[in-house]
């Protein structure tokens, strides 16, 4: 559930504004009650009047930020909006996505709300934005005039160059010409958001555009990161685990990509399936009964890696119990299908017996595949309809 609040004082006159007519500022907030109002000074400051802006704050705060945006707001030569979520579904990612939803400019400016991206450099993004023609300006710590200063110690820099390479060598035709992937501070025109593509998870959502819906044209502008106004930085192991699991679901979004990744996460099932057995067998257990049992140890690994890297955002199709069933299911069924296979390339088709098993693993494999994506994790016939109609309602 979402809750807004509205401060809303008298405006520029439309009339008195070049072309582009607005701004809106979105920023993504969660426990920076002591942050936020020198966040809207500065803004203030630094905004100019002939560039009217709003400023619209998605909040997953526990403490009393939404208030103390409410009150700083009465400050503010501009509209400024607060959307309380009780369910911060995508993280950071979620938050903006939804602040573009809220969005009734033609410019979107995305930055967060620790004042480490300085607001004085909004009218340059979007004045960029309009001379180049383009639909993505990106404030970028990696080109002439811009630095990562606010960066706090060694190992967060490290961090943040290994996560901007790996990001880089995964997508290099996606991230031509954006130097800084990693950045939350960019300006992007509402008609180049394609807000239904975006399955954002934690906090790189400039990443998520440029990899899910990149505008054609894409312009950078330097800018030297702050230090933090106050507070801690939000940053953990626990996002870069969700930030690693992003990665994987972006890369694995086409079907051939995803069959790779899903072979991937099979063989890697040998190893549970192998130390199973080899408990079992050591544990007196005849070796006929002790694979059936190993074999499952492969399937549940299988089915735990396929669920949080491949699959994530259908999961919802399907209850867990009925995915786990299915899956299971399919595991098994590739094993008693194999030998027969087998057979009927050796004995129809004259095959070796080491090219009928070998045609036979890859048959199984596609089958299996396919069978997954079909039965587990593809809706049901008819809910898709139904859920919407739910939302719109």
């Amino acid at each position: 559930m979402t809750h807004e609040y509205t401060a809303r004082v008298p405006e520029v006159r439309a009339a008195e504004v070049p072309e582009p007519g607005a701004v809106t500022i979105v920023v993504p907030t969660f426990n920076e009650s002591a942050n936020v109002r020198e966040l809207l000074h500065q803004i203030t400051e630094s905004v100019p009047a002939r560039l009217p802006c709003e400023v619209v704050f998605v909040d997953d705060s526990t403490d009393d930020t939404p208030e103390v945006i409410h009150e700083a707001a009465r400050d503010c030569p501009f509209p400024v909006t607060v959307l309380h979520r009780d369910e911060p579904v995508g993280g950071l990612g979620g938050a903006v996505v939804e602040g573009m939803r809220a969005a009734g400019s033609d410019w979107i400016v995305v930055m967060d709300g620790d004042c480490q991206h300085p607001p004085s450099l909004v009218p340059e993004l979007v004045a960029t934005g309009e001379r180049a023609h383009a639909g993505l300006v990106v404030a970028s710590r990696y080109i002439k005039g811009g630095s990562r200063a606010g960066l706090a110690g060694s190992y967060r820099v490290a961090v943040s160059r290994g996560a901007t390479w790996l990001t880089k060598a995964l997508f290099p035709r996606r991230l031509r010409g954006i130097s800084d992937p990693m950045s939350g501070f960019f300006a992007i025109r509402r008609a180049d958001i394609a807000a239904d593509t975006l399955k954002p998870l934690g906090y790189k959502i400039l990443l998520e555009l440029a990899v899910r819906s990149r505008p054609r044209q894409v312009t950078e502008v330097p800018f030297v990161f702050q230090d933090r106004f106050a507070g801690e930085s939000k940053s953990s192991a626990r996002e870069g685990l969700r930030f690693l699991r992003h990665l994987v679901g972006l890369r694995t979004a086409s079907p051939v990509a995803r069959m790779l990744a899903f072979g991937l996460i099979g063989a890697s099932g040998f190893l549970p399936n192998l130390v199973g057995l080899w408990a079992l067998t050591r544990a007196g257990m005849h070796y006929v009964p002790a694979e059936i049992i190993a074999n499952q140890f492969g399937v549940a690994w299988n089915f735990v890696l396929i669920e949080q890297l491949l699959f994530r955002e259908r999961r919802q199709h399907r209850r867990w119990w009925d995915r786990v069933g299915r899956f299971a299911l399919l595991a098994n069924a590739d094993l008693v299908l194999r030998i027969p296979l087998i057979t009927l390339f050796v004995h129809r088709f004259g095959m070796g017996a080491l090219s009928a098993t070998a045609l036979a693993l890859v048959t199984t494999f596609v089958l299996r595949f396919v069978g997954t994506e079909a039965l587990v994790y593809l809706p049901r016939r008819g809910r898709g309809k139904g859920t919407a109609a739910r939302r719109a309602v």
